[in-house]
């Protein structure tokens, strides 16, 4: 796994005008609006959005579990699905995580597997190294935090890309929030085997969060949200978490709603 330490040396496209969105299992069948706010943000940037109908999961928990089988058959799934020599733009860390760089060994005796998995791009890391993307806030000022989860910050570099997003947007001050960068106690099935911890590490994150006094906390994975934001409505506190790609759609279009 010596390459998640070499995400600057990556090749990223020159002036893309077409790319595939992978759009997670959990946003399409929870949180699809996220990904219909991905989509919009990135055709008002004059690039052309393609969803595949048949892609589904990218696999990772059943790799996270050891169902090595199980999840071949789901990543090859989704390879066949993405035919096209563009862009894959995926809006999880995690799960662009798991597709460049977990694929290359789990698909490894796989034609061309390698030159699939160059092709995928978290969505923050995409906007500031393909696109360089200039943003024009359109919002009100407002303070906010960040959580970027644990597999997006480590293999994805997603805690470097999504700051520097935020920090264009003039009306918006980023506050960092204590241990920020610890888990958040979701881990996809580590929830589920280990409830007891899990849910004392995210009374943990969420009471940090609430110390900062912000309005709102970003970021660009469903799977720690969901979580984060179950544990502050058991709490009866109003702090919720907004995908980044919504955000930076609502900050940019005329107006600044959210």
């Amino acid at each position: 796994m010596s390459q998640l330490n070499t995400i600057h040396l990556r090749h990223y496209p020159t002036n893309p005008t077409q790319v595939y969105l992978f759009g997670t299992c959990l946003n399409d069948t929870l949180f699809p609006d996220s990904g219909i706010d991905a989509i919009e943000f990135l055709e008002r940037q004059g690039i052309e959005v393609i969803f595949p109908q048949g892609q589904s999961c990218c696999g990772q928990p059943a790799y996270n579990s050891g169902y090595t089988e199980q999840a071949k058959a789901v990543a090859r799934e989704q390879v066949k699905h993405f035919a096209l020599d563009i862009p894959i733009v995926v809006i999880s860390g995690s799960c662009g995580g798991m597709m460049r760089h977990h694929y290359q060994e789990l698909l490894k005796d796989e034609p061309n597997i390698n030159a699939f998995c160059d092709r995928i791009f978290e969505f923050t890391e995409f906007l500031v190294h393909a696109l360089k993307i200039k943003l024009t806030d359109s919002g009100p000022y407002e303070r906010v935090a960040m959580h970027t989860s644990c597999a997006a910050r480590r293999e994805m570099g997603v805690h470097i890309t999504s700051k520097k997003l935020l920090s264009q947007l003039s009306q918006v001050e980023l506050i960092t929030h204590d241990y920020e960068s610890e888990c958040c106690g979701f881990g996809g099935t580590f929830a589920v085997k280990h409830g007891d911890i899990s849910n004392a590490m995210v009374a943990d994150k969420s009471a940090n969060l609430l110390a900062a006094d912000v309005v709102r906390y970003i970021s660009a994975d469903w799977g720690c949200m969901m979580n984060i934001n179950g544990a502050l409505r058991h709490q009866k506190a109003p702090l919720q978490g907004e995908h980044i790609a919504s955000y930076l759609l609502s900050r940019t279009t005329a107006g600044g709603e959210i």
